[in-house]
């Protein structure tokens, strides 16, 4: 069995896009619960998993990239087609999770709040709906510049060109990351630059590596023994991500964290490569688990977006007093309820829109 074989069986796409998705929803508890008293007395020990789990933008980012060329590679379709297909994937389920936040939880509005009809539009584009919904903005400018991700890999004709490209795309991300500490980082900045964080340069790397990762796949599947570097890399870089952000000083700030500080970058794409050998030792074992994957990365982007609106009713009808009492049960507890009942919204409204599609049809 082979991934052009099936599309119903995970490719190393859809392990990216699994594990970011499932990864990324502790990330808003963890952040709300070392707010709390008891979260403020294991800060150090929140803020080792907090960023241990801050890999999930990079690694979604590669995760669709590499499936998308996977699947492009012999039959691209017309930029027509493509929009339209993400449109009816992506685009339908933003705007509809962007408006609920808006209308039903506009205190978790972020850096400012709508007064007006125009800014309401505003908010309701500009990912400042919900904690998490920056990423959209961001991730949704990677999709509208996939003729350029084409465009670059119908130049990858020649091992040659292979490395080039994965040279010139690392030299990009080590200029960005330099000049973003250098002119951004000062903490009177990083609030009034917001913005820096959702544009699709920053995150260009993991897209092109996405790529690459689908290029070099036949000779990555037979590779053995990769993940025991790379999970040393992993734990070396885990270490310096906490060790810079404990320097920050306490009461810990995870807003202090960025995606674009060298430890994380480098964190980053150790767990990528963890994530791709995992996927790659599983399709050599025909695991069962292949299709279980396939699955949650199929609702991953759709789960994602309904996470924070359960989150925050689990929050405020019992998950915050539990995590005042017992604040390792409390970031349980409520990070998987968090996590069942958003893929079951997920699932569940796909099949009420199918099921009506059907009937209408009819």
């Amino acid at each position: 069995m082979t991934e052009q074989q099936t599309t119903s069986v995970a490719d190393a796409g859809d392990y990216l896009k699994a594990f970011a998705c499932t990864a990324v929803m502790l990330q808003t508890v963890l952040s709300w619960a070392i707010t709390t008293p008891a979260g403020r007395s294991i800060q150090v020990e929140l803020a080792g998993v907090y960023l241990a789990v801050k890999f999930t933008a990079p690694a979604f980012i590669c995760g669709i990239l590499f499936t998308t060329i996977r699947t492009t590679d012999v039959t691209q379709p017309t930029y027509g087609q493509y929009l339209r297909q993400q449109w009816s994937a992506l685009g339908v389920p933003t705007v509809w999770w962007s408006l609920a936040y808006l209308l039903l939880q506009p205190q978790l509005q972020q850096h400012h709040s709508y007064t007006s009809l125009g800014q309401f539009g505003w908010q309701l584009i500009n990912g400042n709906a919900a904690p998490h919904l920056w990423y959209n903005t961001m991730m949704l400018q990677i999709i509208l510049l996939m003729p350029l991700w084409w465009a670059i890999r119908r130049q990858i004709t020649t091992r040659r060109r292979f490395w080039w490209t994965a040279g010139l795309s690392g030299a990009w991300m080590l200029g960005w990351v330099v000049s973003y500490h250098q002119l951004i980082t000062p903490a009177a900045r990083v609030g009034r630059w917001y913005w820096l964080d959702r544009v699709f340069w920053g995150f260009a790397l993991y897209a092109v590596l996405g790529m690459l990762l689908w290029l070099a796949w036949s000779h990555i599947r037979q590779w053995r023994w990769t993940w025991v570097p790379l999970l040393v890399g992993a734990l070396a870089t885990l270490v310096w991500q906490v060790h810079d952000l404990l320097a920050t000083g306490r009461p810990i700030a995870l807003a202090r964290s960025s995606y674009y500080a060298p430890a994380t970058v480098f964190y980053g794409l150790c767990v990528i490569g963890l994530l791709a050998s995992l996927a790659a030792w599983q399709q050599r074992q025909r695991a069962r688990g292949l299709v279980v994957i396939h699955w949650l990365a199929t609702y991953a982007y759709r789960a994602y977006l309904a996470n924070v609106f359960w989150l925050a009713l689990i929050w405020r009808f019992g998950g915050q007093a539990l995590t005042a009492v017992h604040p390792v049960g409390g970031i349980l507890v409520s990070y998987l309820l968090t996590w069942v009942w958003s893929f079951a919204t997920a699932y569940g409204i796909h099949r009420i829109w199918q099921w009506t599609k059907g009937t209408v049809a009819k």
